[in-house]
């Protein structure tokens, strides 16, 4: 799709970067990199609980015996898949191809209800283990770390479902780059931190 949206920028034709075409865009950007700054703190100080908490188990089931890397391997590479599918949907931007936007940014959205799909499964799994929220300090910390992360992904697969509606109806213009844009950075936040989940929590209990 080599044309613009006819919905575009009020000048008439989008700049090759239309997120940063203007000094709102902008803002928005530099904006959102401090709140990821103000996210990757809190999720900091959940490690930091998670790690001091590890081996505080009471009569619960333990991390090597209760973890199934298989399924947790599984939901990593959906989620490290969507990351690129994200990728994709800001390259499709930069085209002004705004079919290729919705497109990748969809399949992001599918990958994301996956990885929670299989969360869910994972935690039911869990919980007739005898690895429920209130049973020990360490399962606590664990539902609390990983349940956040979980709450991030259903919250950004919300907002990719708004952005799509919103391009839909006004197209790829200078107001909507930028919220694709920051909502892929978004996603790529919180593909990292659960990179550093599956290699705390999984990979470090399994291993002891």
């Amino acid at each position: 799709m080599s044309a613009v949206d006819h919905s575009h920028a009020h000048s008439g034709q989008l700049p090759p970067n239309p997120e940063a075409a203007t000094l709102e865009g902008r803002n928005k950007i530099l904006g959102f990199w401090l709140f990821l700054g103000g996210e990757t703190v809190l999720f900091g100080t959940l490690f930091a609980t998670f790690l001091a908490l590890r081996g505080q188990i009471l009569d619960g089931p333990t991390e090597a015996h209760l973890y199934k890397l298989a399924t947790v391997a599984i939901a990593t590479f959906i989620l490290l898949t969507s990351s690129m599918t994200s990728v994709l949907a800001i390259q499709a931007m930069h085209r002004h191809d705004r079919k290729g936007i919705q497109l990748w940014l969809g399949i992001t959205v599918l990958f994301g209800l996956a990885f929670l799909g299989l969360e869910i499964y994972e935690f039911f799994e869990y919980v007739h283990e005898g690895h429920v929220f209130t049973g020990s300090a360490y399962s606590s910390a664990f539902y609390t770390l990983v349940g956040f992360h979980g709450a991030h992904v259903l919250f950004g697969v919300i907002w990719i479902g708004i952005i799509m509606a919103q391009l839909s109806k006004k197209g790829l213009t200078v107001v909507t780059a930028p919220k694709v844009y920051v909502a892929a950075l978004y996603w790529h936040f919180v593909d990292l931190v659960w990179v550093f989940i599956f290699t705390v929590v999984y990979l470090m209990g399994k291993v002891g």
